[in-house]
């Protein structure tokens, strides 16, 4: 069994990132007690308990889909394609995947949708743990490539201090142009532009 779970649905910057995890079946390690959804601990408890998951699971992997991706997909696709690329990049196929949400995922292996699995299901914790962790740690990347957005602080969601260094720089490329905030920002420069064009020709 494999447990997956996406993190970076909501935010108007950066990439969604999906882990697969495998939890051994034969012994209970003591951080087995500790897992939770990623959102119930504090950065500290995921930093801590992150690579103890990933040197104590079966097997685990991340799926990634780019901010780029995820505007010419959407979000219902783009999730399916970040749960794909994730299981896809484990040594062993599943023989079954269970998943948060209710999310019709249209994958190739059996897949189990368990609402709230995050809260209930060992590995699902574990996934949501593991994909919080790769998450955060490349937005900080982002925020040095980006300076001004404050990426290392809110890692892309829209805070008031996010919302302000938009309207101040413009999106910067690993914003989603799709979301209203950033799409908002963008309509008066794209009627400029065509304006400019109509002008010149």
């Amino acid at each position: 069994m494999v447990g997956v779970d996406e993190v970076g649905r909501g935010p108007l910057a950066g990439p969604i990132v999906t882990a697969a995890v495998s939890l051994p079946l034969d012994r209970r390690p003591a951080w087995l007690s500790e897992l939770r959804d990623s959102k119930q601990l504090s950065p500290q408890q995921r930093e801590r308990l992150a690579p103890l998951i990933r040197e104590g699971s079966q097997q685990w992997s991340l799926g990634w889909v780019q901010a780029a991706e995820l505007d010419d997909l959407g979000m219902t696709n783009a999730l399916r394609l970040a749960c794909r690329r994730a299981i896809e990049q484990l040594r062993e196929p599943p023989d079954v995947v269970l998943a948060d949400g209710r999310d019709d995922l249209r994958l190739a292996w059996r897949t189990e949708m368990i609402v709230k699995g995050d809260a209930t299901v060992a590995s699902i914790a574990a996934a949501s743990i593991i994909a919080k962790v790769a998450r955060d740690r490349w937005m900080v990347e982002l925020d040095e490539r980006c300076p001004g957005y404050g990426f290392a602080r809110h890692k892309g969601y829209g805070s008031a201090q996010h919302l302000t260094a938009l309207e101040s720089l413009g999106p910067c490329p690993e914003h989603r142009r799709s979301f209203a905030p950033v799409a908002d920002l963008l309509q008066p420069r794209m009627m400029l532009d065509g304006a400019l064009d109509a002008a010149r020709s």
